[in-house]
Formats: structure tokens, C-alpha cells, sequence
């Protein structure tokens, strides 16, 4: 079975009864820079009926719109395993905008009670994109993951290029097989490229603690592939594929939800490792629903266990075993430099602070809703503010502190927008 066979059955409010709602926040930028387009025209559409829009927007000095609420099913149909309705509706979005090319996306998934966040990044260059996104995991018919062993010995992965655990600044996406030449490659940011997943594998109106469980063995599984240079060692020029069979499912140009992405920003440097061994984990998983698979995750059992009130690591342990461990990667590849290892807030001195503040300015000649502030090595209100500012515009908490996952985003964003990380 190829990932090309499923079924996509489309719901629309009039066939759903209880009439439900999820949010839509679209987010366009450019294709270099990461800078925000405004004024960029919105036109929804549903999926099938495609030439009566619904719902149209315009993008502000954020390139984003505003969060647009639109009908979607019931929300017991992504809480039930037994259920075998389409648990989320289905829009169309066409985005233009003066000076670049326009993107159509077909099928963008709107869930009950959670926000849906389209990102669209345009091109300086006439013509269309095109994204056809295809079914949930959950709800249509994927291969089932090729059982591997958990850890890579030396000997048949081939020899370990990393010393240590790296969080990589880009993955390289082969979008089918391996075996595929046909496929495309596409280079990914990792956060967006574990939130695309996650998006794609689990339903975000799950509890935090089933979505953070799961989002940590999509991180340590694909961390396992970077650290053991798994494809490479076999003659490919990338880092993992979309297909469910051999990885995960990865969709070019689908939505992410709020609950995930926040979920990934809160853990995006932790992987799952065993005693005694250096590389992370390959957790494997399936939904264990249509698939079972004894001693990996199963999706939907971790949804039961998260609605038991268990935390991350106990359902994660109750799958993989009581010796599996949060661990944690000291280096972060493509920002400037690594976390100083403790929150930076009103008092704090001395040079992270002030290289943050530089960040800070840099970003704000970008995204005008973040301060300009003074670079004087010293974190008062006026630098909370702008951290705040921050947090609020990129979807973090609005503590105003730096935190670990504030710091990274910092650096994350500038060297985005300053174009440090650009692939050439």
C-alpha cells in the first residue's frame, strides 16, 4: 500500500449536526527573510464548493490575519477511537498580494476548539503554488512503520558522524520512499518540520500531556535519524522522508495547531534516551487503532492515558518501559549562541542580555509590534516589555522572561529575518 491510497471523505456544517467551531489564523511571510506581507488578500473557500467563498481577510503590519472562526464538526469526533467520522472540515485558501506569486492551498484541516495556523510564504515571481494536503493519519489509510530497532548499532548504521546530540537548524525532507527519485527534497526548518508532523499524526483537542508525549517521540525519532546519519550512511542527499512506512508523515503546506505549537516550542531540544546510550531513541509508534503494535506507543492509548490525568514521561513509560528518560541537547545548530542556562529577567546583567536586546532590535525592524529598546547589558522594564512583545507575537507565554524556549525563538527569528541561516 502506498501513501497515495486513502480516502478523504469531505463533511460539510450542513451534514454535522451540533454545530461546532476551530479558528484560522493565517500567517504569510516571504519566501527569503522570513518577513511579513501585509495587506496580502485572504479568499476561504470550502474544499468542496470551491467558488463560493465563505470568509475573506487582509493581512496586517504582522502578515497575519486576524483568527477567523469557521464551522467544524463535532468535537467528539477526534476524542473517540471508535468514531469514523471526519473530525475536522476542510478549506480552501488562496493567498495574493502585490509583487509576488500566489499560493493555493487545498484542504487546510480546521479542528473544533483549537486554532489553526496556515503559514504562507510567497515568491518574488509570477505564477501559483499549489498544495493539495492530503488526510490526517489518523483518518485516512497510511502504510504502517517498518519495525526497526530502537538503536543503531555502529555496524549497520555506518559510522557516527556526531559526537553528541545536535538540534539541527534545517532537516532535509525527501517527500516519499526513499527509494522515490522522483520525490522532491525540501529543506525544513526542524521546529516547523516536528509540528508539520505532529499536526499530521495526532489530533490537537487531545490532552497537553498526550501531545507533549507524542511530540517528544516524533522529536527523539527524528533526532535518532540526524545523529546516526541514517539515510546518508546509505547514499541519500537527505535527512528523512514523509513516508509513514519508513518515518513520518510530513505535509508540504499543511496547517499546525496552537496546542501543538506551543507544545513544541516547550520541549523542541529534548529527546528520549535509555541508560548508558548516547544516541536518542527511535520510538516508534502507531495508532492503535487499525494497527497494534506491542512494545511501541500507540496513539490513540496515549490519548486515554493523558485523559487519566498522566504526565509525558508516565505515558511515555508506559509504552517504551520505566528506563526511558527526558534528555535534553546542549547544542542548538544556526543561532548565535547556546542558552546561558538560566531565565533572564528584571535584574539580570552582562553580555546574554545584551546580545538578546541586539536580537531583540533586529527583529523589531521586522515585526513593528516588538519595541526598539537600548543595548546596555541590562534587563529592565523596558527589555520585559519588548520580551513580552515578543512572546506575545511568535505564540509563547506572555511572561516577559527569557526562558529557554524564549531564548532560542529570539535567536530562531533574528537569525531568520537577518538571513544568517539562509540556504543559499
Amino acid at each position: 500500500m502506498s501513501d497515495d491510497n486513502y480516502k478523504k471523505i469531505k463533511i460539510y456544517p450542513a451534514q454535522m449536526g451540533t454545530q461546532n467551531f476551530g479558528k484560522l489564523q493565517v500567517d504569510v511571510t516571504t519566501e527569503q527573510g522570513f518577513r511579513p506581507i501585509p495587506n496580502a488578500r485572504i479568499t476561504i473557500t470550502y474544499t468542496g464548493n470551491p467558488d463560493t467563498p465563505v470568509e475573506e481577510a487582509t493581512t496586517d503590519s504582522l502578515g497575519r490575519t486576524s483568527q477567523i472562526e469557521l464551522p467544524a464538526p463535532s468535537l467528539d469526533y477526534s476524542l473517540d477511537p471508535a468514531s469514523d467520522a471526519q473530525p475536522y472540515s476542510e478549506y480552501n485558501i488562496n493567498v495574493s498580494a502585490e509583487g509576488f506569486d500566489s499560493v493555493d492551498i487545498d484542504g487546510s484541516q480546521i479542528l473544533p476548539d483549537v486554532t489553526a495556523i496556515q503559514p504562507i510564504t510567497l515568491r518574488e515571481q509570477p505564477g501559483t503554488q499549489l498544495f493539495v494536503i492530503p488526510p490526517h493519519t489518523l483518518f485516512g489509510d497510511y502504510p504502517p512503520k517498518i519495525a526497526e530497532s530502537e538503536v543503531k548499532p555502529t555496524s549497520e548504521s555506518g559510522e557516527i558522524v556526531l559526537s553528541s546530540v545536535v538540534i539541527p537548524e534545517f532537516v532535509i525532507v525527501h517527500d516519499g520512499p526513499p527509494s522515490d527519485t522522483s520525490a522532491q527534497n525540501h529543506y525544513v526548518r526542524y521546529r516547523d518540520y516536528i509540528k508539520n508532523v505532529a499536526s499530521s499524526e495526532i489530533y490537537a483537542t487531545w490532552p497537553a500531556s498526550t501531545i507533549t508525549a507524542n511530540v517528544l517521540a516524533i522529536m527523539s525519532f527524528t533526532l535518532n535519524r540526524v545523529y546516526t546519519e541514517w539515510y546518508r550512511n546509505r547514499g541519500y542527499d537527505f535527512t528523512i522522508t514523509s513516508s509513514t512506512a519508513f518515518d513520518h508523515k510530513w505535509m508540504n503546506g499543511r496547517n499546525v495547531y496552537d496546542t501543538i505549537s506551543q507544545a513544541v516550542d516547550e520541549v523542541f531540544n529534548n529527546y528520549l534516551s535509555r541508560p548508558n546510550i548516547r544516541q536518542p531513541i527511535l520510538t516508534q509508534y502507531c495508532d492503535g487503532r487499525n494497527v497494534t503494535c506491542p512494545g511501541w506507543m500507540t496513539q490513540w492509548g496515549s490519548k486515554a492515558l493523558g485523559d487519566q490525568g498522566l504526565t509525558a514521561i508516565q505515558i511515555l513509560r508506559n509504552f517504551y518501559g520505566a528506563n526511558m528518560y527526558i534528555n535534553s541537547a546542549n547544542q542548538v545548530s544556526g543561532v548565535p549562541s547556546s542558552w546561558p542556562g538560566a531565565n533572564l529577567t528584571i535584574g539580570s546583567r552582562g553580555d546574554s542580555v545584551r546580545q538578546m536586546q541586539e536580537q531583540l532590535n533586529a527583529i523589531a525592524a521586522v515585526y513593528t509590534a516588538v519595541p526598539v529598546i537600548a543595548v546596555d547589558g541590562v534587563y529592565g522594564p523596558q527589555t520585559q516589555a519588548a520580551v513580552t512583545a515578543f512572546q506575545q507575537t511568535f505564540g509563547l507565554p506572555a511572561t516577559g522572561i527569557v526562558d529557554l524556549p524564549t531564548w532560542y525563538r529570539i535567536s530562531g527569528i533574528y537569525v531568520a529575518v537577518t538571513r544568517i541561516g539562509e540556504l543559499s
